[in-house]
């Protein structure tokens, strides 16, 4: 199994012009740590699970680029696009831009968008979810053929580009790794067997990770995609404790999820400015599970 570390909290207790220096000093560490990948949300307000409206939250490919000057290795991504903030046609391209200067390090990770307060605070439509899906299908549609051969037309309901160049392509082939996020079951998962690379589910519990993957292969099959084309991802929280004290039971609750099929686990790292708490995911907690 890999693990993905999510930034969503940005309010560190320190000045606003030591964020960049926090952020970039949680990046470097968790690069040596061994995380495979990490992910910023696309918010432009705080969304409530994590904190007050007011917190602190950065535009996330601008982040991200921030982040890429700063690492060599770690792959970088949004967990995830709301396909409402961006036109599909600006959203490839700054895809293959982070692709590009990061050296092949980039993934897309998108989804319908949800969070209504920052879309009207910002004055960004907000669409109702019948149409953000079909927006988000055609996103899909115009990143492939962006990332293809084909520079002609794509003329959709929501979205008609009169051309589709884009270059320089993405250094990755046949382009960055599509992450599809979501547990919906007839809508998501559909989108995630016709289109993605990856899937990513909330999933507290075991039975509901085995139910939605389950619920995934059936939709594979009926769109004729090997189900091993696609990886199993889940959004998770990781706390081992300053000192390690809970590393094992992180390992263990881990370990039950990849027994389901579950081969990487993204989530927020509680403490990551805590450079003994990334100490904790070097030494005890991903060596173990990069095992599984």
């Amino acid at each position: 199994m890999k693990l993905g570390i999510h930034l969503a909290n940005f309010t560190f207790g320190v000045p606003t012009e030591q964020l960049g220096s926090t952020i970039a000093r949680i990046a470097i560490s968790a690069e040596d740590a061994g995380f495979d990948r990490l992910s910023v949300m696309d918010h432009y307000f705080q969304i409530p699970v994590v904190g007050p409206v007011e917190n602190e939250m950065f535009e996330a490919y601008s982040t991200l680029g921030f982040i890429a000057a700063k690492t060599s290795r770690i792959k970088l991504g949004v967990l995830a696009t709301g396909v409402t903030y961006r036109h599909p046609g600006f959203l490839a391209k700054q895809i293959t831009g982070l692709d590009v200067l990061s050296g092949g390090r980039a993934w897309l990770g998108i989804g319908a968008a949800w969070f209504e307060r920052e879309h009207l605070g910002l004055g960004i439509p907000f669409p109702p979810l019948k149409q953000r899906f079909e927006m988000l299908e055609e996103t899909l549609q115009i990143c492939n053929q962006m990332w293809g051969d084909n520079n002609g037309p794509f003329i959709g309901k929501h979205y008609q580009l009169q051309e589709t160049l884009c270059s320089p392509q993405p250094i990755q082939r046949p382009h960055p790794p599509i992450l599809v996020a979501g547990s919906g079951e007839k809508k998501t998962l559909k989108l995630v067997a016709r289109y993605a690379d990856s899937c990513n589910i909330f999933a507290s519990n075991i039975e509901d990770a085995e139910r939605l993957l389950s619920i995934l292969d059936q939709h594979c099959e009926r769109e004729g995609r090997d189900r091993s084309a696609i990886e199993r991802t889940i959004t998770t929280r990781f706390d081992p404790g300053a000192n390690g004290e809970r590393a094992d039971q992180e390992v263990e609750r881990l370990a039950r999820f990849a027994e389901v099929g579950v081969q990487a686990a993204l989530g927020g790292l509680v403490g990551a400015e805590d450079p003994r708490v990334m100490e904790v995911m070097a030494t005890k907690v991903i060596p173990a599970v990069t095992k599984l």
